[in-house]
């Protein structure tokens, strides 16, 4: 059973927004590693790519981590079945006619608009909107930036 009111905001993005409620933060919260998780093998296509270039972009803003691969895996699959869904209706058109000449709805919008929703459910989880941005702001990263060979390993480790 779940419980009543909001989910709890995570620790880190309490501490990005510099705390506002000024409640105690969780000490002993989980702190998995900011690193790119292997990409889900089963993942193809435009749904692999997408969760290439995302991961990258989130690791680099310090947001993903090693627990994000199920969720950053599920954005990018619902972001090409959103892709796919969106083809056909630019093919097939908006609204069908049945064999009897009523008008209907393509099914294929249905599928492009459950996409999207769970995609921008998604997002918002990862502070990949303008409105979910507004509530953090990242430190910079103190480490070393890496070179060059050590991300090309990286990615060829991953893949």
């Amino acid at each position: 059973m779940s419980s009543a009111g909001r989910k709890p905001k995570p620790t880190a993005m309490k501490e990005l927004a510099g705390n506002p409620g000024k409640r105690p933060l969780n000490q002993r919260e989980p702190k998995p590693r900011v690193v790119i998780p292997p990409c889900p093998k089963w993942l193809q296509g435009e749904a692999r790519a997408e969760y290439k270039r995302t991961a990258h972009m989130l690791v680099n803003l310090r947001v993903m981590t090693e627990a994000d691969r199920v969720a950053l895996a599920a954005y990018a699959h619902q972001y090409a079945k959103w892709l796919e869904a969106e083809r056909m209706v630019q093919e097939q058109g908006a609204v069908l006619i049945s064999d009897k000449g009523g008008a209907y709805i393509n099914p294929w919008q249905n599928i492009a608009n459950g996409a999207l929703k769970t995609m921008r459910s998604l997002m918002a989880e990862f502070g990949m909107t303008p409105a979910s941005r507004t509530r953090i702001s990242a430190e910079p990263d103190d480490s070393q930036p890496k070179s060059l060979a050590e991300q090309l390993f990286e990615l060829a480790k991953n893949d």
